[in-house]
């Protein structure tokens, strides 16, 4: 059996999120499986890094799955970008060692949000960023993301339900770069809990916009509950960027 590594780009607005669903064709990872299992004559089962929110979008999903095809990557690369609908695109296909696991043998991420701040909305960002109209100070936002980075119990930061599991996770760094009225905010790090990354930005926003203030980030880790972090922000600005592996 080959074990095949997949590094997938898509747009996720028609999509459900990456995980399958029994009820529902609307996922990357449903419309993958069915694309492989036609190209190989198996039923196959894909694991990737991650799941990703209904919208959210990605530059460098990566998954692996096992097979019996004697067919070289370039071929399944070719048969795969040909079979897929236009929003899914396979950007690279390898064979890697057989214990490799997507998800498992992740030692980090990086995912980016755009926000369109100005008044006015954009017509070609729609799909792609959060439109916040509020006046933002960048200052204020660096600030913020400064007292997130480093390692943290993130729990006020997801909506994760009571979990048994650990909910520290270390955030290497968090950048800011702005583009005319494009914003985009760069979160590295080694692992990231269910919506933390669409919270933290929802709270980054609300100092930015003075709606919240510097301390209550302080106050989010003290007291653990998602009810004290600012909101959650929209699917469509966020982009899975690229899956790190030692």
């Amino acid at each position: 059996m080959k074990n095949i590594k997949l590094t997938i780009e898509y747009d996720g607005k028609r999509y459900l999120g990456w995980q399958r669903l029994g009820d529902s064709d609307k996922t990357i990872q449903g419309k993958i499986e069915m694309t492989l299992s036609k190209m190989t004559g198996e039923e196959l089962e894909i694991v990737g890094s991650g799941r990703t929110d209904s919208g959210t979008h990605a530059r460098g999903q990566v998954a692996n799955f096992k097979t019996a095809s004697t067919m070289t990557p370039e071929k399944m690369m070719s048969y795969l970008n040909n079979a897929l609908p236009r929003d899914i695109v396979i950007t690279n296909v390898e064979e890697v060692p057989e214990r490799f696991h997507a998800r498992y043998n992740a030692s980090g991420k990086q995912y980016s949000y755009y926000v369109w701040n100005k008044e006015v909305p954009s017509a070609i960002e729609r799909n792609f960023s959060y439109h916040y109209p509020q006046e933002l100070d960048t200052k204020k936002m660096q600030a913020a993301c400064d007292k997130l980075v480093g390692e943290h119990d993130f729990i006020g930061f997801s909506s994760l339900k009571k979990t048994k599991k650990s909910t520290v996770r270390t955030i290497n760094s968090i950048a800011i770069d702005t583009k005319g009225n494009l914003i985009q905010f760069k979160f590295v790090g080694e692992g990231f809990l269910y919506n933390m990354v669409r919270i933290m930005m929802g709270t980054i926003l609300a100092v930015g916009s003075g709606e919240m203030e510097l301390s209550n980030i302080d106050e989010i880790f003290e007291k653990k509950v998602r009810q004290a972090a600012g909101e959650t922000v929209p699917g469509h600005g966020l982009f899975l960027d690229e899956v790190y592996y030692n």
